[in-house]
């Protein structure tokens, strides 16, 4: 059964943020649009259709994953559960290290932070910011509904996010191998998890 115009169009759009995250990782950020395209089987005015500059290819890249990252925090129920809700949004940010794509897509934009600021600060405010910003109307939420007392949400986000990954950011930009086990990134995303829910606790 052929696909219909708007399944084409979701398929061409997965398509090229796959090949966006692929090049960006291999090539850094400043990698042609060109390679994107060829990567993605698409015409570069395809892509320029959808995203005006690369700016904002990447920032459309960033944040699908954030999207996908914060998902724990807006299921079914999450509220009531902060410790699961936080386990499972720490578990899924500790994959990304386990994996190396966040180390990955951290260390390219470092590199292009000089020469290509509009698309450092688009991964900036697309990923990290966005992340927290969750993060912290997720907690803002905890704190009214008495569960927690967090009087500055963005703030608890950024401890929770060192309490997490500061290290791992370190090791990976130098080098060192941050993968885990997957029993060892669901332990320690639970203790963090613990450990934050007790710093805060009303």
């Amino acid at each position: 059964m052929p696909r219909v115009a708007g399944q084409i169009d979701v398929a061409k759009t997965a398509a090229i943020l796959s090949a966006a995250g692929a090049v960006f990782s291999e090539r850094g950020l400043s990698a042609p649009i060109d390679a994107v395209a060829r990567r993605a089987g698409v015409s570069k005015q395809t892509i320029y259709n959808r995203y005006r500059s690369k700016a904002d290819l990447v920032r459309a890249l960033v944040t699908q994953r954030v999207e996908e990252a914060t998902a724990p925090l807006f299921e079914p129920g999450a509220l009531e559960h902060p410790e699961a809700t936080l386990t499972a949004y720490g578990r899924f940010i500790l994959d990304g290290y386990a994996s190396g794509k966040s180390i990955s897509m951290l260390r390219v934009t470092i590199e292009a932070a000089k020469d290509l600021p509009d698309v450092a600060r688009a991964v900036h405010e697309a990923g990290p910011q966005a992340s927290r910003r969750a993060l912290a109307g997720y907690l803002a939420a905890e704190h009214a509904a008495g569960r927690m007392c967090v009087e500055d949400p963005l703030r608890a986000a950024s401890f929770f996010s060192g309490m997490l990954v500061t290290s791992r950011q370190i090791d990976g930009l130098l080098g060192v191998d941050t993968a885990m086990s997957p029993e060892d990134a669901d332990d320690l995303a639970r203790e963090v998890a613990r450990r934050f829910i007790k710093a805060f606790a009303p």
